[in-house]
């Protein structure tokens, strides 16, 4: 009986990879600080737009991986055989230019948080973590890589054992998760930016392109509209794999507002402009221990999303040209694929040495991130549901509501967004 259940658990976990990666890469550096400043300026009161975007997240997300298993090809290509092409080539250029800004946003968080902890300049540690992550991507084998990451998922933990450290009144953290309040025109941007840097285009593109390698990579895989024989388990492994990963993306979501609500709010610092700020601010508040959880967790998750940031620029570039790419390549062999990826990394080290406000820049690729969404999600729903394309596979009634539906929501926030601009 124990080893049955042991073997469950076992079972569960090899079903988690693409979703799992994709959903903790949603928590980045500059997602952290979003999420910081959320809980410091408002408390408890905007916990409930992670219920609602849990389930939005999801259906998205899962159509995305549905999409690169079906049909064998990423989002890029599929879009590409439904969109005009100068069309697919303006929103694959605002996604690499929204990707390196946040790649910038981020290299800087990182490197501004291992300074707090080690005392090294934060533009040196920036270099060296930016190097340190486009070398993984550059010679590291694909299926190590890929390891690399889902252990690497393991940093956001730190979030929710900060929570460990500080005082909650749960009574106001439930009211906060079941009571929807929109207090000012302040909390409608900041909804606006919940929603934006949680559902995210470059997650399309990369849970899609991570479906596509994970074909390449195993010989006895084929798209399912070539082995519908293939169907049944790996539409469970999907289903599992992406409801676990965006669950995870949103409870350490969850995790930062709440630390942030019962310590930084509490104590009236209601302005927080980046994560390191979150993490600093904590100490006073939290303790020591708190701080540097937080502080690990922001290099830690660096770790996991910038690589996800360029490969999903990479993927997206690549595939409306029509070049080979995928990690399971050597740089040699996709010439293409990685310059991209080099390119998106080096701008985003530039950024960080230029006199270019990252805090500024990241509200600029927030704004594109949101307007580009739409049309983006608009046209994965179509492709999802034309048969000429999935074949039988079509995506099911209740995850095309559940689509239409978060690019509905990503609608009204993104005129939201540039009206109150």
């Amino acid at each position: 009986m124990k080893f049955r259940r042991r073997f469950r658990r076992v079972a569960l976990l090899g079903q988690l990879g693409p979703g799992l990666v994709t959903g903790a890469a949603d928590d980045d550096p500059s997602g952290i600080a979003t999420y910081s400043q959320a809980g410091a300026q408002f408390g408890f009161g905007l916990l409930w737009t992670m219920l609602l975007t849990y389930p939005l997240m999801s259906a998205v997300q899962l159509i995305s991986a549905q999409i690169g298993r079906v049909t064998g090809k990423g989002l890029a290509s599929n879009m590409g055989a439904l969109l005009p092409h100068w069309l697919v080539t303006g929103l694959v250029a605002l996604l690499f230019l929204a990707n390196t800004v946040n790649i910038g946003a981020d290299l800087a968080a990182m490197g501004a948080a291992g300074e707090m902890v080690s005392g090294i300049d934060s533009h040196i540690l920036t270099v060296v973590l930016a190097l340190l992550s486009l070398t993984l991507q550059l010679f590291v084998p694909y299926r190590r890589y890929a390891t690399l990451l889902k252990w690497l998922t393991l940093a956001l933990l730190a979030y929710v054992a900060v929570l460990l450290f500080v005082k909650l009144d749960w009574g106001q953290v439930v009211r906060g998760l079941v009571v929807p309040r929109i207090e000012g025109t302040g909390a409608i941007v900041t909804i606006v930016a919940l929603f934006g840097t949680t559902i995210s285009p470059y997650l399309f593109f990369w849970q899609s392109a991570q479906e596509v390698e994970d074909l390449d990579g195993d010989q006895h895989a084929e798209p399912l509209k070539d082995a519908p024989w293939q169907a049944r388990r790996q539409f469970r492994r999907m289903n599992v794999d992406t409801w676990a990963g965006m669950a995870f993306s949103n409870v350490v979501a969850l995790a930062i507002m709440i630390a942030t609500a019962a310590t930084l709010h509490a104590t009236g610092h209601d302005q927080i402009d980046t994560a390191a700020d979150a993490a600093r601010a904590l100490q006073p508040v939290a303790g020591r221990f708190a701080f540097l959880l937080f502080a690990i967790g922001i290099v830690g998750t660096g770790f996991l999303a910038v690589p996800v940031l360029a490969g999903s620029a990479a993927f997206a570039v690549a595939e409306s040209r029509g070049w080979d790419c995928g990690l399971e390549y050597k740089p040699r062999e996709a010439v293409g694929f990685y310059a991209v990826i080099g390119a998106a990394t080096v701008l985003g080290i530039a950024i960080d040495w230029s006199p270019l406000d990252p805090i500024k820049a990241l509200f600029w690729s927030a704004v594109v991130n949101g307007v580009i969404a739409v049309p983006i999600m608009a046209a994965m729903m179509l492709v999802a549901s034309r048969h000429r394309t999935m074949g039988k596979f079509t995506a099911s009634p209740w995850l095309m509501r559940g689509g239409w539906a978060a690019t509905l929501v990503m609608g009204v926030a993104s005129v939201a967004m540039l009206m109150t601009m």
